[in-house]
């Protein structure tokens, strides 16, 4: 690939404002453009009960699937708040749908789409959709703990990386409400859902580098 002097320049900005903002609040960083990515590991529990209820998932969007339980989702914005510390995430859309053949219901799921992490809260939101339903905005998804805090790493001119690692993701009750109701659970399939003790995990990682093509920031809507 080769790079313009225009690119070059981009590039240098984006690492400013990331140097910048480290030390200041309340600024949102596009990185649709960056190598920006937010991973989510399913746990073997979730896996285990979404084949045992003949749950399927399907990434939409900008959302990927890497590997076989795990889903890769472009950090499309940040924010960030004093010191080194990030304060919100966004990856707008990207989705998740997630789908099942219910007993005379015929195909039943639910999308979820637009993540957002929450640190104040410590949630993930996401849109909502049931099939055919209406959206709930920027619902709580999950609730998480911090296992790998996200900082900063700079080292002059322009080599920027973060990491983190939030683990022990479980089901908001609104989420579990929606997820039995969307998917026509049956009581032996909405016990093992409430049996689930974590959901898995979510990585996040970001580089002060340009994809090849940068991904769209524009929100997921489900078709009607």
């Amino acid at each position: 690939m080769r790079f313009t002097s225009l690119s070059i320049r981009s590039v240098t900005l984006a690492a400013a404002m990331l140097a910048v903002g480290a030390a200041h609040a309340n600024l949102t960083i596009p990185t649709n453009a960056l190598v920006a990515n937010s991973v989510q590991a399913f746990s073997s529990e979730a896996t285990d009960a979404f084949a045992a209820g003949g749950v399927d998932i399907a990434a939409l969007g900008n959302a990927t699937n890497p590997t076989e339980g795990s889903y890769s989702f472009p950090i499309t914005s940040i924010s960030i708040g004093s010191g080194l510390k990030i304060a919100g995430g966004q990856a707008n859309g990207s989705a998740l749908q997630l789908t099942r053949l219910a007993k005379g219901a015929g195909t039943v799921g639910v999308t979820i789409a637009n993540f957002t992490i929450n640190y104040n809260t410590k949630q993930v939101l996401a849109d909502t959709t049931p099939l055919g339903g209406t959206t709930a905005k920027q619902a709580p998804l999950y609730n998480f703990n911090t296992a790998t805090p996200l900082g900063i790493k700079y080292k002059f001119p322009l080599s920027i990386t973060a990491h983190e690692v939030l683990d022990n993701l479980t089901l908001t009750p609104e989420m579990n409400a929606t997820m039995k109701s969307a998917l026509k659970l049956t009581p032996a399939l909405a016990a093992a859902l409430d049996s689930i003790t974590t959901f898995g995990t979510l990585t996040q990682d970001i580089v002060v580098a340009f994809r090849p093509k940068a991904v769209s920031a524009t929100p997921y809507v489900p078709a009607p």
